[in-house]
């Protein structure tokens, strides 16, 4: 009796682990793919109607209007008529897979100790398995931007795929950017030190700033001499000053905006991105000029200050793209992870406050991957890159037609399947038995 107990609690917790495990990876691409039909929304702000897209061995071979050709249609033929393919959405600028659960410590790897890190790589740490990371897959984000968090200079990022056995299999590009938090000129008053809430000057702003430049001086000249003993936050400087690696630089207000631009001066600095940037509107002449791309936070905001359009966050991108200034958007602040899956939607809420909508889609495309600078293989449907795709019902910045059907990461048919759909197929089903009874 006891040994029945025992082998049916095995089961039991077997089954039990298996209905929410995550989804497998998918296997390499064995046979060529021809979607035929849908509306290509190709990301770079063209359209083809009647669409045909092949690919094959995980990259795309063609990319035409199905109309131009009468050649057979290779491989397994996907009928997308009526549909809509879009190439993956990316998301920068994300801690998925570095945090699971919020509340629980154990699962919390997006921070560590000290102020300047550069050595500290967020790759390493990455969950592959990730339940959070999973259901991203269902509303077409398929590539991430995974960035630590801390200190004036928080470490490196790395680029990844969305369904991988591992971090070693997810990555797409690995130690992309180093990211430094830049200190706020101005703040508010702690209200439980009873200090008056008001705006008003940081008086650290200065030696912070110091500090960094400090920090970016002792680099050089480590590097620059013969290296005794090393150093790895120094070491890990070497490609920032090479230009291999980009800076991103955390940053809102206008005159930390004026600053940054200085320090990338000073620095001499290659390729910097602003990430954030709410006031980058007042200084975007300067952003223009000097070539600095801003990833743009989440729409989905109300203004910081009383003065403002209440509208703000929504068409700042907009506005910023009217001056000639390259934007994309991210996602960062409260709930960031789960909301993640809300990136189409950001993009949709652009579109409805101005931008072209095939303008607002590059958003979250091929703007993000000129910024993160793997638009050679991905952001776009074009011959020659990386099928990462997927195919919707119908438009996938809009949530009520955000629906897909199939999606590739490099060739590869992902599933859609994650621990939400399948507790949403469960209790689906309880209520609707309920409703025939």
């Amino acid at each position: 009796m006891k040994k029945i107990n025992i082998y049916s609690l095995i089961v039991l917790i077997i089954v039990s682990a298996s209905s929410f495990a995550q989804q497998t990876p998918a296997e390499k691409q064995s046979e060529p793919v021809s979607i035929v039909g849908a509306t290509a929304h190709l990301g770079n702000g063209g359209v083809i109607e009647n669409s045909l897209i092949i690919f094959e061995n995980g990259t795309i071979t063609e990319v035409i209007a199905a109309n131009l050709t009468k050649q057979q249609y290779p491989g397994k033929i996907i009928n997308a008529e009526g549909k809509h393919v879009y190439p993956g959405f990316i998301a920068p600028n994300s801690t998925l897979g570095l945090v699971e659960i919020a509340a629980v410590k154990a699962t919390e790897d997006e921070d560590e100790m000290g102020e300047m890190l550069p050595n500290v790589r967020s790759l390493i740490a990455y969950n592959a398995e990730s339940k959070i990371v999973e259901s991203m897959r269902p509303n077409g984000v398929l590539i991430g931007q995974i960035v630590p968090r801390g200190g004036l200079i928080s470490g490196t990022s790395s680029i990844v795929q969305f369904d991988a056995w591992n971090w070693e299999d997810a990555v797409v590009k690995e130690n992309d950017g180093l990211h430094i938090n830049w200190p706020d000129a101005f703040r508010r008053g702690r209200w439980w030190r009873d200090e008056d809430p008001g705006l008003k000057s940081n008086k650290e702003y200065q030696e912070d700033v110091q500090k960094l430049a400090d920090f970016f001086a002792s680099s050089k000249a480590y590097l620059a001499g013969n290296r005794d003993y090393k150093n790895l936050p120094y070491l890990a400087m070497e490609t920032v000053f090479k230009g291999d690696k980009k800076v991103f630089v955390h940053v809102n207000g206008e005159k930390e905006i004026l600053d940054v631009i200085e320090f990338k001066k000073d620095q001499g600095l290659k390729n910097l991105v602003i990430v954030g940037g709410y006031n980058a509107l007042g200084v975007a002449k300067e952003l223009k000029s000097e070539e600095i791309p801003v990833l743009v936070n989440r729409p989905h905001s109300t203004p910081n200050k009383s003065y403002e359009d209440y509208d703000y966050p929504y068409k700042l991108a907009k506005l910023l793209q009217d001056e000639g200034v390259l934007v994309a958007i991210e996602g960062s602040g409260q709930m960031e992870r789960m909301n993640s899956r809300n990136l189409p939607f950001y993009a949709g809420t652009v579109a409805g406050f101005g931008m072209d909508k095939e303008d607002a889609l590059k958003l979250i495309t091929s703007n993000t991957a000129k910024i993160l600078g793997i638009d050679n293989t991905y952001g776009s449907l074009e011959k020659g890159k990386s099928a990462t795709l997927f195919i919707s019902e119908g438009d996938a910045l809009d949530m009520r037609t955000n629906i897909l059907s199939h999606a590739f990461i490099d060739g590869r048919e992902v599933s859609l399947e994650t621990h939400q759909t399948e507790l949403w197929k469960r209790y689906s089903n309880k209520y609707k038995n309920q409703e025939s009874e």
